[in-house]
């Protein structure tokens, strides 16, 4: 259903990984790195079916470009704007490539790694697991077929009997949309009249830059506070945004309180789907969020439990995927993700061999989501701020990219609003 969605809208995720060293890299180790990455969960891509209305499939995809390697070295103070624009380079989870990776030396002798692959591919945890995968060494042949190792007519004869086998869940899929839709029509539609827009703004036909920054706490200092505030490292994680959210005015509901969506991951061992993960909806009120996390770690536990006694309704809508004209997914994609405020993605304790591109350890490392080819036109679809949160390193990082800040739209102007929102928490730490 996402890869019909990213191909209706004309727009996609993407999830990064941004590698800070401060020294230069080993160019052996990385190139080592590169060549792993091919195999596994990222060595793959889509191959859609010849009928219009059956599943498409995984494919082996071994390839990628290059190493992109910065033809100029740059200022240390361009190194977020260039992970902002290694962010942007597309990636295509059909016709590839899926994933690319570059590389950036700066003026004061440190070095930047940045691997950027398509959320259809795989979702932040299975991003992970690919780069501890390619780091260490271990190169999983996942057993996909070659592309278009199928004849036309021997493809249309097994998707066609596969989709027949499948009509009592689609008619299923068929009741739980329409009842979705009725229960989140009214969500959807006050989020879109209160909310305003405020990114940097170009032709109506340029993509658009949404301001980014990462922020980084000691573990230490962290858990602590977490521990103090009555909550643990999710609940502060959820506080942190909720309250952002509300010093930058990213509150929708006009009720005081933020919505928030937190991703549940259940990938299990072995587990080879793209994104094996459901989602929590929360509504929380930020006001006494930097004074008392009982109540939002309350809200988490309740939300999970109920999680777990009823499974995420948008995974009974995945057998019309294939049956679903592009107008009509277009406003599926709004009903099903677009009247939160905020997006918080913990990945929680990160494998240290995350952190090692070169086969060394990173001074810094982030993990982020990242929207790619926004327009002008796109501004009927909601929009608000994605957080990405990760232990590794001895450090929290949390990666913040805001598409509406009611009307402060800069990095400065980000930090700022990061830099209040640490102090009312009690917490410091640096902000890139």
């Amino acid at each position: 259903m996402s890869f019909l969605s990213v191909r209706a809208t004309g727009q996609g995720t993407v999830v990064q990984c941004v590698w800070i060293y401060e020294r230069a890299a080993d160019l052996d180790g990385l190139r080592r790195f590169h060549r792993n990455l091919g195999s596994g969960l990222l060595g793959r891509r889509i191959e859609r079916s010849p009928l219009p209305f059956a599943r498409h499939r995984w494919v082996a995809e071994r390839a990628s470009p290059d190493i992109d390697f910065a033809k100029r070295v740059r200022p240390r103070s361009e190194l977020s704007a260039w992970a902002d624009e290694r962010g942007q380079i597309a990636v295509d989870p059909e016709l590839g490539p899926s994933w690319h990776l570059g590389v950036a030396h700066f003026t004061d002798g440190s070095t930047a790694i940045s691997l950027v692959a398509s959320h259809l591919v795989v979702d932040g945890l299975g991003f992970c697991l690919a780069i501890a995968d390619a780091a260490t060494g271990n190169t999983p042949d996942l057993g996909y077929p070659a592309p278009r190792a199928r004849t036309r007519f021997s493809a249309a004869a097994h998707d066609a009997y596969q989709t027949a086998r499948e009509t009592p869940e689609i008619a299923r899929a068929l009741v739980a949309a329409a009842q979705m839709g009725r229960r989140r029509r009214s969500d959807v539609a006050r989020v879109r009249a209160s909310r305003p827009v405020a990114v940097e703004r170009g032709n109506a036909d340029d993509a658009l830059l949404a301001p980014a920054i990462t922020i980084y706490v000691d573990l230490d200092e962290w858990d602590a506070r977490a521990k103090d505030l009555g909550g643990g490292s999710n609940s502060l994680f959820v506080g942190f945004a909720a309250k952002l959210a509300e010093l930058s005015g990213c509150m929708a509901a006009g009720d005081g309180t933020v919505g928030i969506s937190f991703p549940v991951s259940d990938r299990t061992e072995g587990d080879t789907r793209a994104n094996a993960l459901s989602f929590v909806l929360l509504r929380i009120d930020p006001a006494q969020a930097a004074t008392d996390l009982r109540d939002i770690r309350g809200a988490i536990g309740q939300a999970l439990q109920t999680l777990r006694a009823t499974p995420e309704e948008l995974l009974q809508l995945l057998a019309l995927a294939p049956l679903t004209p592009k107008r009509v997914m277009r406003r599926l994609a709004d009903v099903a993700y677009g009247y939160t405020d905020v997006g918080c993605s913990s990945i929680g304790d990160i494998d240290p061999a995350v952190g090692r591109a070169d086969g060394t350890d990173s001074d810094r490392v982030f993990i982020r989501g990242v929207r790619q080819r926004f327009t002008h036109q796109s501004f009927d679809r909601p929009r608000g701020i994605l957080t990405v949160s990760g232990r590794i390193g001895g450090r929290v990082f949390i990666a913040v990219v805001a598409y509406q800040l009611d009307g402060k739209d800069s990095k400065d102007e980000l930090r700022e609003l990061a830099a209040r929102t640490l102090s009312e928490f009690g917490l410091t730490g640096a902000i890139d």
